[in-house]
């Protein structure tokens, strides 16, 4: 018979990879980082999560959304702010050959740096999060400074994923 896996169990295996990748592989030991990271990881699994702005309507084209987040009240600027940072880092960190092919036609994401934008983003959320809300911006702050850093971490997570689902095969030292 089958037994339904309690839904944490995902929670703790992209905990468990990104804390490995990040800590182990990497070097890198900040907690609020990781977690964001690997939280990051289960809200994207569901596929409309990944490709709905947070506003719910039209697509998750990242230079539309940086231009309309401008004209949404705080909160929803910075609810967008988040979701292009987190959807750059979500590809360039994992699928960083896919870019090329996600824009469509009639998109302008073919005119923007993934990276680029994905900082400026997380930076500009920053600025958004109300002052008794300091370790949030401080978190989003750091996720601007250390993008890059943190796409590394979710390649190592792609690797080590690969790795544990290679039966037999040693993830590499």
């Amino acid at each position: 018979m089958f037994a339904a896996r309690d839904p944490s169990d995902i929670d703790r295996f992209f905990r468990g990879l990104t804390e490995y990748a990040f800590h182990a592989r990497l070097g890198i030991v900040d907690p609020a980082l990781v977690d964001y990271v690997a939280l990051l990881l289960v809200r994207f699994l569901r596929h409309d999560a990944l490709l709905t702005p947070p506003a719910g309507e039209g697509t998750a084209d990242v230079a539309t959304l940086l231009v309309a987040a401008g004209d949404h009240s705080p909160d929803e600027a910075l609810a967008e702010y988040r979701h292009v940072g987190d959807y750059t880092l979500f590809w360039s960190g994992l699928y960083p050959e896919a870019i090329e092919r996600l824009p469509k036609p009639g998109r302008a994401e073919h005119l923007i740096d993934f990276r680029e934008a994905g900082k400026r983003a997380y930076w500009l959320a920053s600025t958004l999060e109300p002052d008794d809300a300091a370790e949030e911006r401080l978190l989003f702050a750091r996720l601007s400074r250390d993008y890059d850093l943190c796409a590394e971490g979710l390649a190592e997570v792609r690797r080590t994923w690969g790795d544990a689902a290679s039966p037999g095969r040693k993830p590499e030292a």
